[in-house]
């Protein structure tokens, strides 16, 4: 780091980038205060997705305990051919946001499948949504705490080094300054008191 020069211009220089910082600071924070805000509604909705996921699988072992039948192949029954995806941009943060997932269900014939095949195939499409909607939730919480870590060192940067550093900058210059007025000060009484001296002599 440059050393402090002790002088109007510097002076000058530092009042100018704490007016800067202190500027910043509450928009920083704003911003800041915002990401946390999301980050906590998106960690609601990701623990959401998941007691709908626990839900549906507590549903599918209630409803349909004739899966463990080996004889009846499920492969392949649904398969998710589209994942709509947008980005949303929050305080500069670009975020996914989840649009639609398309799920299609394999042909069956319905004679040659038990019945519950039908109710299988409606939960399998269910779950496989539900695992989409899940893994775009915790890829958004993801962002969204490394933003919140971002902007809380940028926060701190300015509020804890930045700023302080800056009024103590200006506090030691004001004391040199003052100090070489009064020394100045003095010297010129001193000089005079000499002229005068030299004066009457």
């Amino acid at each position: 780091m440059a050393r402090l020069q002790l002088n109007k211009s510097s002076l000058a220089r530092e009042t100018r980038n704490l007016r800067t910082y202190e500027r910043f600071l509450p928009s920083l924070d704003l911003k800041r205060q915002q990401l946390m805000a999301e980050r906590a509604k998106a960690a609601r909705t990701l623990a959401g997705t998941n007691r709908e996921i626990l839900d549906l699988k507590r549903k599918v072992g209630r409803q349909l305990p004739m899966l463990a039948n080996v004889n009846v192949d499920l492969s392949d029954l649904a398969t998710v051919t589209e994942v709509a995806i947008e980005t949303e941009n929050l305080v500069g943060t670009h975020l996914p946001r989840l649009e639609r997932v398309e799920v299609r269900i394999r042909p069956y014939a319905l004679l040659s499948k038990p019945h519950w095949v039908d109710t299988a195939a409606d939960l399998l499409r269910d779950m496989l949504r539900l695992r989409v909607r899940l893994q775009v939730e915790e890829q958004r919480v993801a962002l969204l705490d490394q933003a919140v870590k971002t902007i809380t060192q940028r926060v701190n940067l300015f509020d804890k080094v930045l700023i302080p550093r800056a009024k103590a900058n200006i506090k030691r210059i004001r004391i040199y300054l003052s100090d070489e007025q009064m020394a100045a000060v003095v010297r010129s009484k001193i000089s005079k008191r000499k002229h005068a001296a030299e004066g009457a002599s």
